[in-house]
């Protein structure tokens, strides 16, 4: 496989996978790099999405990351489904992980619906302890032996970036559609027709081999796949959020709420990052321990309330950004991962936030 510095200090190469590769060209081997970050692109995308911060990550973290874009599920294969997509990253990262055995440490950025895929993915991945660790458990420092590992490797961080959690059928969980009932329903009856089996799971209409829809199933440990547990052997759980000009993800969606929970926000929080808006840690709570919530008699909304009341089981810290002073905001799905070159003006802060606050 051909191998080139794709800036200074930064070495890439394409994988057997056909994803990129990228890690710190001080060492050619990247064994000095003993965490492992797996970039996961959104429907339609590539590898080539996540290039400008994959290589910000490795300049800024040298000889500490080893970033892998995934590219098993590339353009119309997105299609096929959050599970079947789910299944191929599972390998893909397996064989990494195989590949490089000095790996210790494991994390996941990802955009859109590859973070659906994502979810699928670790609750594959994840390894429970075993019960003979459990039992000798005595000291706090072995803590993260208990909630078990993914794929073998410590599990760090799980960053989602406009990613659809509570799937695309709610109102305005898809802006495009003006929030227009008629229109969102329209969606929802020929969604599989444009996007095949990933359209169905991103609206909940999947039900019809008499299993939940599988954005139901991933709030808990379904079968063989522990996806909350995977979930919730994380350190850090993130969800990056357009507040608005995002046509394909709401707000609502991205960052796992509620109408009436979506924030004020005001101007930059902070000069450095200009377009993060708001910042928040939300704690993990027990629904048992909660008042009820009283909705409308809606089927959509009832399901939404089960997946933001199953997600946020888990603490999140959540992160709004706003592009609406950009000359791209129409773009903000985009933007936000910077997917092409000139978009590195615009969203570049979201992805050095990103960098500033990941754990090693």
């Amino acid at each position: 496989m051909e191998i080139g510095a794709v800036e200074k200090g930064v070495c890439s190469s394409e994988s057997v996978n056909g994803g990129q590769d990228f890690w710190s060209c001080g060492e050619s081997d990247a064994s000095s790099a003993d965490h492992l970050v797996v970039m996961v692109h959104g429907i339609m995308g590539s590898a080539a999405d996540w290039k400008f911060a994959s290589e910000q990550f490795i300049r800024i973290l040298p000889d500490k990351v080893f970033v892998h874009c995934s590219e098993r599920n590339t353009a119309k294969l997105t299609l096929d489904g959050v599970d079947v997509m789910g299944e191929r990253l599972t390998q893909e990262v397996l064989e990494l992980i195989k590949q490089r055995p000095n790996l210790r440490k494991i994390s996941f950025v990802a955009h859109s619906v590859g973070g659906l895929v994502a979810r699928y993915a670790i609750g594959r991945l994840f390894r429970p302890p075993k019960k003979e660790i459990v039992e000798d458990l005595s000291l706090k420092s072995r803590e993260e032996e208990f909630k078990g590992t993914i794929g073998g490797l410590e599990p760090m961080n799980f960053i989602t970036v406009a990613t659809p959690h509570l799937g695309s059928r709610g109102n305005k969980q898809v802006p495009f559609l003006l929030g227009v009932p008629v229109f969102e329903k329209a969606a929802s009856l020929v969604i599989h027709l444009i996007f095949r089996r990933t359209g169905r799971h991103l609206f909940l209409t999947d039900d019809d081999d008499t299993k939940p829809p599988l954005l139901k199933r991933m709030l808990g440990d379904y079968g063989e796949c522990c996806f909350m547990s995977a979930l919730g052997s994380f350190k850090r759980r993130v969800a990056y959020s357009n507040v608005g000009h995002d046509n394909i993800v709401g707000w609502r969606t991205s960052s796992i709420r509620r109408n009436n929970e979506l924030p004020q926000w005001e101007e930059s929080l902070n000069e450095k990052y200009p377009h993060v808006v708001h910042e928040e840690l939300c704690k993990a709570y027990d629904p048992d321990k909660c008042e009820p919530i009283v909705i409308e008699d809606n089927g959509s909304d009832k399901l939404e309330e089960e997946l933001v009341i199953g997600l946020s089981r888990v603490s999140w810290e959540k992160v709004d950004v706003s592009f609406h002073d950009s000359r791209l905001k129409s773009a903000a799905h985009s933007l936000i991962q910077v997917k092409e070159d000139n978009m590195r003006s615009e969203g570049a802060d979201v992805i050095q936030h990103i960098i500033d606050h990941f754990l090693l």
